[in-house]
This record gives structure tokens, sequence and C-alpha cells, in this order.
């Protein structure tokens, strides 16, 4: 999710907390997010976090930057533009898939392309507005027209994580002749899905470590991620965790089920009321958006994995990590019960259930499942039978 780098400018409208996060104003694109461990020894943390959150405009019911703060993701269209910020797993952000695949004679900028992203914002699902994501979808469509072009072959479009859900709406948003014109077939590993899963709910309430910043606490972030779209578009759909008849939260005072209305007192439980509006008008329509996207389609999920099911808060304490944790089955952060949702729904629309396939690894992780040999190996097999090629021993 946070593989994208950041870069930022600020202009004449920005007005800094405290005069030191105005010292790049007027001088033109900086690094935002691309090096964390500068942000601690040029004492940039505190103007970090204020130039990366976003703000929720209800006139338009859209997120945007800051006033002052533009943004934009550099190197699109080079596999290289992802990259994890924690040196010590420098083979994260599909650094591996990338040198196996060089391995295999694709090579950057020719046959191999990549697509980074805004990760602070969420995919429009079909109907949504989204200026950030129109402009990604557009940018995208013509990377992979010129692709197509040079090669005079359809692309193979994978994603990951939560670059899994960026790739469906992607697809799902493009013409469907044009999809059947560019496109060979959608890879979807491990991706956040329309069904949700439970870990946003807990990184919302105690905050989180997904933005890697040396010597921070997931609670020292954790206003700015809750600035983030992208930090409440995948809580669990009730539709989808509304069949276990048990709450997800539970606390000395109530619980709270997956329905929207108690997902919005749980954001008030949690000192975030005002972003029970953004989630019902922009995250709440996504989790029945089950339309298929209608191209050949392979659906890679990893198994037999503990992975957090319901969250007990006895004390009502949400700034420390939740007292007791219930686990189910999934791939120790995407529950198995979305997954079955999503492959329920795919293969319910028979034109899509022609040309879906769900592949199912069994101990893969979610964010291992694109490193660890064993799952990788599954992966490249499915990117290299779309092209007609194989793997070689």
């Amino acid at each position: 999710m946070s593989c994208s780098d950041l870069e930022a400018r600020l202009t004449e409208e920005y007005r800094p907390s405290v005069p030191h996060c105005g010292a790049m104003k007027g001088k033109g694109w900086f690094g935002l997010w691309k090096n964390s461990s500068e942000l601690l020894s040029r004492d940039y943390m505190q103007c970090f976090e204020e130039q990366m959150s976003l703000v929720y405009d209800p006139d338009i019911n859209e997120y945007r930057n800051l006033a002052g703060v533009e943004t934009r993701v550099p190197n699109f269209g080079s596999t290289r533009a992802f990259s994890y910020k924690n040196p010590l797993k420098s083979d994260w952000c599909l650094g591996k898939l990338r040198a196996a695949l060089e391995d295999m004679g694709y090579r950057d900028g020719d046959t191999m392309f990549g697509a980074p992203y805004d990760f602070r914002y969420a995919p429009p699902s079909p109907g949504q507005t989204s200026e950030v994501y129109s402009r990604y979808f557009k940018e995208l469509m013509e990377l992979v027209e010129a692709a197509s072009e040079r090669t005079r072959k359809k692309a193979v479009i994978l994603g990951h994580s939560f670059g899994g859900m960026v790739a469906l709406e992607f697809v799902r948003n493009t013409p469907p002749a044009w999809r059947s014109e560019h496109i060979e077939r959608l890879v979807l590993v491990a991706p956040t899905l329309p069904g949700g899963f439970l870990e946003p709910v807990r990184n919302f309430a105690s905050g989180t470590d997904i933005l890697y910043v040396p010597a921070t606490t997931p609670l020292a972030t954790r206003a700015m991620w809750r600035s983030f779209e992208s930090a409440i578009v995948n809580f669990p759909s009730p539709a989808v965790f509304g069949r276990l008849q048990a709450p997800l939260v539970v606390t000395r005072e109530r619980n709270y089920s997956a329905s929207a209305q108690d997902m919005e007192r749980f954001l008030a439980a949690v000192g975030s009321g005002e972003a029970a509006e953004p989630f019902r008008r922009r995250a709440v329509p996504k989790m029945s958006s089950f339309a298929a996207p209608m191209v050949p389609m392979t659906y890679i999920s990893g198994v037999g994995n503990r992975t957090p099911l319901r969250l007990v808060f006895w004390g009502d304490d949400f700034d420390a990590a939740p007292e007791a944790v219930a686990y189910g089955d999934g791939d120790g952060k995407i529950n198995s019960i979305s997954g079955l949702a999503f492959e329920k729904e795919m293969r319910r629309q028979p034109e899509q259930k022609k040309q879906f396939k769900s592949i199912k690894i069994n101990k893969a992780q979610h964010s291992t499942i694109v490193t660890d040999d064993f799952a990788l190996h599954r992966v490249i097999q499915e990117i290299v039978e779309a092209n007609n090629q194989k793997i070689p021993s």
C-alpha cells in the first residue's frame, strides 16, 4: 500500500502550523514520502504529518490535500517506482517479483511497466467520482495502450493487496470494448476486496505501522492515517460479515457489528465522528460493488493463517492494542470470508464465471505472498501462462 513515492510542492496558500514547516514553500517539488529515515534526521515529522494529511470536502464528496499543498506520484510507468521504506525488507513492494521477471527476460519500460498511485485515496467504484483517480486511470489507459502497441500484445495487469483493488477498479472503470482490446488477463494477488476485512478497523482505532517511519509509534501517526480515504475504505461489509451474527468489536460499554450504523458509532467512540459522513458516502457504497470486470481474471489468495476476526477493547482504551483477539481463517490480514464472498459474486455472473480462476495457496501470508518462493512461483506462473511462456527450471 505504501510502496509508491509521493512528492509535494507548497504554494503561497499553505499556512504551516509551525514556521519551519513552510521552509520548502516556493522551492518546487520535493520528496514528501520517499526516504522515511530523513523525516527524523531533518526534524520534519510534524511537517510530514501535516502535509500528508487529507481533508474531506462534503460539498463535492471527495478528499483533497490541505490548502496550499500539491502532490504527485513520480516515476509513473516504471516498476522501480515502488520501494519499501524499511531497508530491512527491500524485497517487498514487488521487488522480488520484478527481479524474477527480469531474470526471465522482461525489461522495465519495454515489456514490464509500473503504475504507482497515491495510496491516501481510494479508487472509485463505477459511478463514483474521484479527481485523483480520474487522472490516474487516464494515464494508466494510455500506458497500457502504448505498451500493447509496442509489444503487439494485450497486457497482463497485476495488483497486490491495495494495488489489487486499484487494478480491479481501473479495469471496471474502463469501457468494455477497450478492455477486450487491451487486457489479456487481470491477476489479483491478495487484493483488498469490496467485502472488506477487520484489520482496517483495528488500524483506525489504534493506529498502524503500514507507513514505516523509524522511531515513531502507530499512535503518533494515527491522526494523519485517519485523514486518509484509504483508512476507511476496507471496513468489513455488513453483507459479508453480517452473516457471522457476532460482533466485530467488543467493549465494556457496547458491541459493534459490521452494520454501517454500528461502524459510524464506532468511529465516534474512537474519537473520529467526523469520519462518519465520508464513511457513509464514500466507503459504504463500495461494500456492495461486486460488478465483474468481464475480462479473464485470476484471484490468488493465501489461506490457513490465523487472521483477526473479532477485537476486544474491554477497557474502552482505543489508544492501546486490543486486549484480546479472536481469529478465523485468511492470509493473516484479509479474512477468508471476504474472499469467498468475492468468488461467489464473480461466479454468479455468467460471463465472468467462464473466465474466472481462483487459486488458494496454503500458508501464504498477505505481505509475503509475493516474496516467499513457494507462493511467488505460483504468481509468476499465472503471468507467464497468460503470455504463453514457460517458467525456467
